[in-house]
């Protein structure tokens, strides 16, 4: 390994960077996720990351450097974790529909995308809001029932509901924000 610092995330420090931690985050991801094929793709990803966003600052040492992957690709194991939990959760809603009413290859596909937009989108609200938000928004329960299910008053429930509200929408409007930015001026 090298030991030269990275004093900021130009094209040849991430290329050092790349050099000199990429087998090193692998084997870390791969202890950590048990699986070759996810480290190896996780670790690909954060790479890619730096890339495309570059860290807010250089790294003075490699220990540094080796600190701010590891956070990163931790963060990158949950989200994982979490599409998992999201995928097996729709695959065991769709085992248990009759034979005849299982959804198709194509709209399983399309209900699993919009599943990790919502996970996404709620994943900066408590727990408890975020399944408040999907009781009462996907499974139409009455605010009742669902603070009876979560142990909660009905008032909470709402109030919950409408923290998600205001989350969702203020991501969009940030999306929205970002679109614009981007598209061109005519």
């Amino acid at each position: 390994m090298s030991a030269a610092p990275y004093p900021s995330l130009s094209s040849s420090s991430v290329d050092t960077l790349y050099t000199d931690h990429h087998s090193w985050l692998r084997a870390w991801l791969q202890r950590r996720l048990g699986n070759a094929a996810d480290a190896a793709d996780l670790a690909h990803d954060a790479f890619l990351r730096l890339i495309l966003k570059p860290a807010p600052r250089g790294f003075s040492s490699p220990s540094e450097a080796r600190a701010y992957l590891r956070t990163m690709a931790q963060g990158m194991c949950i989200n994982l974790w979490r599409r998992r939990q999201i995928e097996q959760a729709w695959l065991d809603t769709v085992a248990a529909q009759p034979e005849g009413f299982a959804p198709s290859a194509e709209r399983q596909a399309i209900v699993l995308e919009a599943l990790q937009e919502i996970a996404e989108l709620l994943q900066g609200l408590s727990p408890k809001a975020a399944q408040a938000f999907l009781m009462s928004a996907v499974c139409g329960m009455t605010a009742a029932e669902v603070g009876n299910e979560l142990g909660v008053s009905s008032r909470m429930v709402r109030n919950y509901v409408a923290q998600a509200m205001l989350h969702c929408m203020q991501a969009d409007a940030v999306q929205t924000v970002a679109e614009l930015r981007c598209a061109p001026l005519t």
